[in-house]
C-alpha cells in the first residue's frame, strides 16, 4: 500500500485541525481531543523514566492518549511517576533479569497489551581508554548496551502480537566520538548497528524499530556518574588526561545550562503516531551539533572509500546519497 508522504501528512493534519476550528467556538476543545487521542489507549513502556528523557517523555505521550508504565529504580521515583495521569510505575533495573520478569508480568496483567517499548535507561562514564578498568567498561555496556538487548527480548512477544515498535534512546555519540567520552561513545555506536539489525529481524513480524540520537538536553546523567565516581572513591591523580577530568568534574553537573527535552519527547510522539515512522531521529537543540554530526558521517563514508580497490568517484557517491534519500522519501 502506497503511503503518504510525511511532509504531506503533516499538512493534511494541520488543515484538518483548521476545519475543526472553523465550526464552532469549541474548536480548542476539538483540537486537544484529537491530539490526546493521537495515543488511543496503547500501552508503552519506557525503560529509565525517572528523570530528564525520560520523565519527559512519559509525561508528553501520557497526555496524548497513550498509557505509560514507567520504569525506575528507587521508591521516591516510583511514587512521582504514579502521580501522574495514564502512567503507572514499574520498578525495573535493566541490570536485573528478575525486575524485567516481573516487569513483563506486570504489564501482562494490566490486560492491555504492549504496543510500544522504548529503551531509555542509560549511563555515562568518561575516562581516557587507556585508564577505564574493565569492571568500569562492562558497566556502561551492560546499562546500554546489554539493557535494551534483555528488555527488548523479554517484551518481544507482546510486541509481536501487537506489530508494535521498539525504540532505543542512542546518541549523536553514537555517531561522534571525543576524547574521554570512549565508554560512553562505544556503547552508543553498538546501539546504532544493534538498532540496524533488529530493524531487520522484527520488520517480517511488522514492529518498526528506531534509535533517537540527542545531542546535549537538560537531564541527571552526568550528576549520576559523579555521584557513582565518588561512591568508588575515585581520583584523578596520577591520570594521563588529570586536568581535563578535574575540569569536567567540576562543570555543572545537572546539566541545568542546556534546554529542557522536549525535542526528543516528541521525537518519540512522532515514532510512535507516524505512518511511516524514520529509523533515526537526530534530535539536536542547535545547529552547531547538526553540522558536527553530520560532517562526523561524511568523514567516516570518505575514510572508508578512500584508496579502496573499488574506489568511487565523488559523482559516484553523490549519486548513492540522491539514491538513499530518494528511497527514504518514498
Amino acid at each position: 500500500m502506497n503511503r503518504i508522504p510525511r511532509g504531506l501528512r503533516a499538512s493534511i493534519f494541520a488543515l484538518a485541525l483548521s476545519a475543526v476550528g472553523a465550526i464552532d467556538s469549541t474548536s480548542l476543545d476539538a483540537q486537544e481531543t484529537v491530539a490526546a487521542n493521537l495515543g488511543q489507549d496503547r500501552a508503552v513502556l519506557i525503560t529509565g523514566a525517572s528523570s530528564g528523557i525520560g520523565l519527559k517523555t512519559a509525561e508528553v505521550l501520557a497526555a496524548n492518549g497513550f498509557f505509560v508504565y514507567a520504569g525506575a529504580r528507587k521508591q521516591a521515583d516510583l511514587d512521582m511517576l504514579n502521580a501522574i495521569d495514564n502512567v503507572e510505575a514499574v520498578r525495573l533495573d535493566v541490570n536485573v533479569q528478575e525486575d524485567i520478569d516481573a516487569a513483563v508480568q506486570q504489564v501482562t496483567a494490566g490486560g492491555r497489551g504492549l504496543y510500544a517499548l522504548i529503551n531509555n535507561a542509560g549511563v555515562v562514564l568518561l575516562a581516557p581508554l587507556v585508564e577505564v578498568t574493565e569492571e568500569d567498561l562492562a558497566f556502561q555496556m551492560n546499562v546500554n548496551v546489554y539493557g535494551p538487548y534483555r528488555v527488548t527480548k523479554a517484551f518481544a512477544p507482546l510486541l509481536i502480537e501487537s506489530e508494535g515498535r521498539v525504540a532505543t534512546t542512542g546518541s549523536i555519540s553514537g555517531i561522534v566520538t571525543w576524547g574521554l567520552g570512549g565508554p560512553y561513545t562505544m556503547s552508543k555506536h553498538a546501539v546504532e548497528a544493534y538498532t540496524d539489525v533488529l530493524a531487520i529481524e522484527m520488520a517480517g513480524f511488522g514492529v518498526d524499530v528506531a534509535v533517537v540520537e540527542p545531542g546535549n538536553y537538560k537531564s541527571d546523567i552526568m550528576a549520576s556518574m559523579v555521584e557513582r565516581m565518588r561512591e568508588r572513591g575515585y581520583s584523578t591523580e596520577g591520570s594521563m588526561a588529570k586536568e581535563r577530568m578535574d575540569a569536567l568534574l567540576a562543570s555543572p553537573a545537572d546539566r541545568g545550562q542546556y534546554k529542557e527535552p522536549d525535542e526528543v519527547a516528541d521525537a518519540y510522539l512522532d515514532f510512535l503516531t507516524s505512518d511511516s515512522p524514520k529509523r533515526r531521529y537526530m534530535v539536536v537543540p542547535n545547529e552547531q551539533e547538526a553540522n558536527a554530526t553530520i560532517r562526523a558521517h561524511i568523514r567516516r563514508l570518505v575514510q572508508l572509500n578512500e584508496d579502496q580497490p573499488y574506489e568511487f568517484t565523488r559523482d559516484e557517491l553523490m549519486a548513492m546519497i540522491d539514491e538513499a534519500m530518494a528511497a527514504e522519501n518514498d
